[in-house]
């Protein structure tokens, strides 16, 4: 079962500004992740492993990377993947109808394999430390099948108690220096979400046409829609923090079982 959820950012800032509410933020979450006891979690990440047209999941029982593209923190990372896990999240995705595929790297075994981390599922492992399964969204399919796709994995999460984090920056055109440009539906889209978020309606973005956040140069759309596929309605949600310490937005949020 699902026993925690978090939205959480990955961008440097997280490593180089200690003391910014993002920081205080992913703190927080650790500690709530860490009380929750989950034995395992899913990483939804925007920056995996791609497969066009499929949600990817990593088999790999290794998970290794850093961020050094984005920070000059030590920020090396080596944690267990969890196989078996993998092995179900695909099962339940392929029996829903949904395109799956399990992704290895070096070897085809997972059990000899050890992943590179993206950034995007690094920096939340940092913070919120399990065996873990990566898990990439593939924006080629439609919302409800996002949607579709998080409760497959709730399902195959059976009898462990895991944690559902959804990795997400979200707009990414908020100053013209940035390496995308300035995109005025930014701070649109970055207010939306921060509503949704503290409200609890993360449901409502199924009918939002994903277009709109490819403007924003939003990189949450997606693994939003799969987290709310699988926490539905029951759990509370308390937003942590937001901020624009850069050219993208920030947001961390931790959802608890409701009682």
């Amino acid at each position: 079962m699902i026993v925690f959820g978090a939205i959480a950012p990955h961008g440097g800032p997280v490593f180089d500004q200690p003391d910014a509410p993002t920081r205080k933020g992913m703190e927080e979450l650790g500690r709530r992740f860490a009380a929750a006891e989950p034995e395992a979690a899913i990483v939804l990440t925007p920056h995996g492993t791609h497969v066009d047209g499929h949600f990817a999941v990593v088999r790999s029982v290794r998970l290794e990377g850093d961020a050094a593209r984005w920070t000059d923190a030590d920020t090396h990372y080596e944690g267990p993947g969890e196989p078996e896990l993998a092995k179900a999240c695909i099962e339940a995705l392929n029996e829903d109808g949904l395109p799956a595929l399990g992704v290895t790297f070096g070897a085809t075994a997972g059990g000899a394999s050890t992943m590179p981390l993206d950034w995007g599922a690094l920096i939340p492992l940092w913070f919120m430390r399990a065996p873990a399964v990566v898990v990439t969204p593939t924006r080629d399919r439609p919302n409800e099948e996002q949607v579709r796709a998080g409760a497959a994995l709730a399902r195959a999460t059976g009898d462990r108690r895991v944690a559902m984090i959804a990795s997400a920056d979200h707009g990414h055109g908020h100053t013209e220096d940035g390496p995308y440009g300035f995109a005025a539906e930014s701070a649109a889209y970055d207010a939306s979400i921060q509503e949704l978020v503290r409200e609890n309606r993360l449901g409502e973005l199924v009918d939002v046409n994903p277009a709109w956040a490819v403007a924003a140069k939003a990189d949450s759309f997606w693994q939003l829609l799969m987290l709310h596929g699988a926490i539905g309605d029951a759990f509370d949600v308390e937003l942590l923090s937001y901020e624009v310490p850069t050219y993208f937005g920030m947001l961390t949020a931790a959802y608890r079982r409701k009682e």
